[in-house]
């Protein structure tokens, strides 16, 4: 989000990110006051860059907790951080990973922005550059990445975890009411489309099958007792594919299809 005292930024002064983010793997220890992010960066340098430019990351009202370069945890005099920015003078000029693990305040964050809990929920808001209060990142749209998201909770609190792509592992963790869920998207994105869920939300479901035959799984998440109100919303969304393929030839290519409506959201739409 742009502050009061943020310049402007003109197309004029665009130049490309002097790093590359390759791909993104998550881990999420929900709690309300006191979640827990580590981000695993798949790093290289920007052919098109600065060559010896810095590793800047943006970062928005961040508590950092511990990074890692390469596997080595990095001391005080390794990195410089403040709640906007995260500073690496020296990295490798060959392609490095760097594990970033930051603490959230879902419940405290008031501006629906990043990671925040709307009633009992845990949802996300990352467009424009809300991914930035989650972890350190290169948060801008032309930095394309694959992500995998690992989601942990309670399953009392949140027997409902959902991030982007396809759902292919979950199940308990022994000894605790607590669950996990794992979700990759193998497709490239800019950090905007980055989208979490979590929460005790009722559910209309149905299925969509696609012009080459695929079966695609519809979900639409609401507060209990909205989920009348979905019936609409699926119908839309089931012409709105099939529109997509009758017009364009683009047939849909994940595996499912999740809407989530919740009452607190500063967009209309993400």
């Amino acid at each position: 989000m742009r502050h009061p005292s943020t310049a402007a930024i003109r197309l004029a002064d665009y130049r490309p990110a002097d790093f590359l983010i390759d791909s993104v793997e998550l881990d999420f220890r929900l709690h309300p006051t006191n979640t827990r992010v580590v981000a695993r960066l798949a790093l290289r340098r920007n052919p098109a860059g600065d060559p010896r430019a810095p590793l800047a990351l943006d970062g928005d009202d961040l508590s950092l907790l511990g990074v890692r370069l390469d596997g080595a945890t990095l001391g005080p005099g390794e990195f410089e951080a403040t709640p906007d920015r995260l500073t690496l003078a020296n990295v490798p000029d060959s392609p490095f990973t760097l594990d970033i693990e930051t603490e959230l305040n879902p419940s405290g964050n008031t501006q629906l922005s990043g990671l925040y809990r709307s009633g009992s929920a845990y949802c996300t808001q990352c467009e424009a550059e809300g991914f930035r209060r989650i972890t350190y990142f290169l948060d801008r749209p032309d930095v394309l990445s694959v992500y995998a998201t690992r989601i942990e909770a309670e399953k009392s609190e949140a027997p409902i975890l959902l991030s982007n792509g396809n759902p292919v592992e979950q199940g308990d963790i022994d000894g605790t009411d607590r669950h996990y869920a794992i979700w990759r998207d193998p497709f490239r994105k800019p950090s905007y489309l980055f989208a979490l869920v979590g929460g005790d939300l009722g559910v209309v479901r149905d299925k969509f099958t696609t012009m080459s035959g695929r079966v695609v799984d519809l979900a639409i998440y609401v507060e209990h007792g909205k989920e009348p109100r979905a019936g609409y919303a699926m119908d839309a969304l089931k012409r709105s594919m099939r529109w997509d393929e009758e017009k364009f030839g683009r047939e849909y290519d994940l595996d499912v299809f999740n809407i989530v409506a919740v009452s607190d959201f500063n967009m209309g739409a993400m």
